[in-house]
């Protein structure tokens, strides 16, 4: 036997004695403190006896923990995921408790209330200390994938692995291209710096490219094309379509599911992941076989619905279970300290952060990351051609804390230890790999349009309307991809209840609903697209009030002479096709905002009227109409320029000069470099062997 292996068997074999001892020891503590639980018989027992008693029901827990955990988990795949991870520790204890009942000295006992205390107590003590002592560090973690890539590259045969690299695709939620370059450079992401050639003498082993967004600016739009080659007819992350007399909400299950399938049926293909691919913690499937924390299959039921087998993956291991639990407890004490400090300092902007939200941010950026993670290295063990995975904790804690707050520096730096661990472990592997890392969008500060003004979009819409204005306005929820995972894991429906799903068409008032600094006015009563002249005979004052308010840069209509016509402050209005030679209201939101807002022209379902908030060039700052101080989903500065960093042994994604814009044209390429990985592969020269598995 080696060296390493035998000072890996000691290692093994130390951490389980002192798992042992803890647990003995708990359990004498336990019996001494509570006073319907003994381990002694009535007429008392000696010490020596009530120690081994203690030991023997500690060894037997230990045991039945190996052999019957799995099954457990397993059984209770069918309970939503999220309460599976909450029934960790009762269910470790309940094993506790079975052990107790068969030990050989049958003396003791406990009141069944007791029973369950105790078992708690003892599983979180046991499972914390394994734990501690098993995945603390990266290292031990890492050492325990590779013994398992090294019994799954047994198992094949010899030639058998694949020959061609895979890739994996993972998208970090919201990192603007600009954010990423100055964690980069302020030293928050040393995996990504060393990837690019800036890690202290590393080799350049990627590029990096920006891409512009569609006008709708937000995951559901950017995913659904970069997965599915199409998000025509997505004009906003949530938009009332009249022939159906439906909100649609693209954080929604059977939202989601819905815009797959008009996906598919626009391409008439599948997606980017038909051909043994697999899709982790995304909107979308993107056509892959292998589901874990997909929403768009959330809302099924049944064994055809494995979106969340990544739970049963993860949590089938007790020690994944406390080191998620270990720094979900921590960050959500990390969220409270954070947010207290920022009231007492009396930041600007600042939005609320209490209620469940700290619970909301932790399962973004430790549970669903952890869970994610997790699957994208089994995918990678297994050896499949693709992967995509989607990671939210940065756009989650953007929303809330703004795009370059000290949180998010937190995030990214986490994050990139994730990275780290994806790199490492592609190169046990049963293939290389290629590791493409890009973003769906990016993020824009400022203020909420509320904050600003006193009132919301919805408010400024019923005034210019005529109609009475609530005192106390309602507000928007954030539409946050971390809220409905959330839900989904809960089996709860990804609703708003204030949003009227089916509006009644006996009403005439608008319908008005945001997408971070982009707003859409729909009157239900009218079957079709209302024209600027229909709008302006039942409201002669609504546009005028909506394109001179200060907070909004532009409004998008369709009038009957012109088209499409854009309006803006001082009676400004400049019909769609005069853009180029005029842009107006656009002038301040760079090139290729006359485009997008064309294409989005001619969806069936956009709104009666579009509404894009104001956007101050200087700062960067657009002005959401969600209570958001990092938003995303219209036009304006960093929110439309993400990222895509690709290995350079793929193709550039565009020729020199050329610009990638939209998510459609992103799909193309990631297909493109599906296609160079199962033809004859150049390498790049100055990549060594290690070097290229990992990219």
């Amino acid at each position: 036997m080696s060296g390493a292996r035998w000072r890996r068997l000691v290692s093994a074999l130390w951490r389980s004695v002192a798992v042992w001892a803890v647990s003995t020891v708990t359990m004498l503590a336990l019996a001494g403190i509570l006073p319907d639980f003994r381990i002694q018989s009535a007429d008392g027992d000696s010490a020596t006896r009530i120690a081994v008693t203690a030991a023997l029901g500690a060894g037997a827990f230990g045991i039945l923990s190996s052999v019957v955990w799995p099954l457990l988990v397993r059984a209770l795949l069918l309970v939503p995921a999220l309460v599976l991870g909450l029934l960790v520790f009762f269910l470790n204890g309940s094993l506790l408790w079975l052990a107790l009942r068969i030990i050989p000295s049958g003396e003791s006992e406990a009141a069944p209330e007791t029973a369950v205390v105790v078992a708690a107590v003892m599983s979180a003590v046991a499972s914390a200390t394994g734990g501690a002592l098993a995945v603390r560090d990266d290292d031990a973690y890492r050492r325990r994938l590779y013994r398992l890539s090294d019994r799954r590259r047994a198992e094949l045969e010899p030639g058998s692995g694949p020959s061609t690299p895979g890739v994996v695709f993972l998208q970090l939620d919201g990192v603007g291209h600009d954010v990423l370059l100055e964690a980069v450079g302020r030293g928050l992401m040393p995996t990504v710096a060393a990837w690019l050639g800036d890690g202290g003498g590393a080799r350049t082993t990627h590029r990096l490219t920006p891409w512009r967004t569609d006008w709708s600016s937000q995951t559901g739009a950017s995913q659904l094309g970069i997965l599915h080659g199409s998000n025509y007819d997505i004009p906003a992350f949530r938009w009332y379509e009249k022939d159906t007399r439906e909100v649609m909400v693209c954080n929604r299950p059977t939202s989601a599911a819905e815009l797959q399938r008009r996906a598919i049926a626009h391409t008439g293909d599948g997606g980017l992941l038909t051909m043994d691919g697999a899709s982790r913690g995304n909107l979308f499937s993107g056509g892959a076989d292998q589901l874990a924390l997909v929403l768009s299959v959330a809302a099924r039921r049944g064994r055809k619905n494995r979106s969340r087998a990544g739970y049963f993956a993860y949590f089938s291991d007790p020690a994944n279970s406390v080191r998620t639990a270990m720094s979900f407890v921590a960050e959500v004490g990390r969220e409270i300290g954070e947010s207290t400090w920022a009231r007492l300092k009396r930041r600007r902007p600042r939005v609320g952060r209490g209620g469940l939200y700290p619970f909301i941010r932790a399962f973004a950026t430790v549970i669903e990351r952890d869970v994610v993670v997790a699957a994208v290295i089994g995918d990678m063990l297994a050896g499949r051609s693709s992967v995509y995975a989607d990671l939210v904790a940065y756009d989650e804690v953007a929303h809330h804390s703004g795009p370059r707050s000290r949180d998010t520096e937190k995030v990214l730096a986490r994050l990139d230890r994730s990275l780290a661990l994806i790199a490492q472990v592609a190169e046990h592997a049963p293939r290389a790999y290629r590791v493409v890392l890009l973003s769906d969008h990016g993020q824009s500060p400022g203020e909420t349009f509320r904050a600003r003004y006193g009132l919301g979009l919805g408010e400024l819409v019923r005034a210019g309307c005529g109609l009475p204005v609530p005192r106390k306005a309602r507000r928007t929820h954030s539409g946050a991809e971390a809220r409905s995972a959330v839900r989904a894991a809960l089996r709860r429906p990804v609703e708003e209840g204030h949003e009227q799903y089916r509006p009644s068409s006996r009403h005439s008032e608008p319908l008005v609903l945001a997408s971070g600094n982009l707003g859409l006015v729909s009157f239900p009563d009218v079957p079709h697209r209302m024209s600027r002249e229909e709008i302006d005979a039942r409201h002669p004052a609504l546009l005028t009030t909506l394109a001179n308010h200060p907070g909004v840069g532009f409004v998008l209509v369709r009038s009957e002479e012109h088209g499409g016509l854009v309006l803006g402050a001082n009676g400004a209005e400049i019909p769609l096709d005069e853009l180029d030679e005029n842009p107006g209201p656009l002038a301040d939101f760079g090139p290729g905002a006359a485009d997008a807002v064309r294409r989005t022209h001619a969806f069936p379902h956009t709104a009666d009227i579009m509404v894009n908030s104001s956007y101050d060039p200087q700062e960067g700052e657009v002005l959401a109409f969600e209570e958001q101080i990092g938003s995303h989903g219209g036009l304006g500065g960093a929110q439309g320029r993400p990222f895509l960093m690709s290995p350079l042994t793929f193709s550039a994604p565009v020729e020199d000069g050329e610009e990638l814009v939209g998510a459609e044209q992103v799909h193309h390429v990631l297909r493109r470099w599906l296609r160079e990985c199962d033809g004859p592969q150049v390498p790049v020269e100055t990549e060594t062997e290690p070097e290229r598995r990992v990219a």
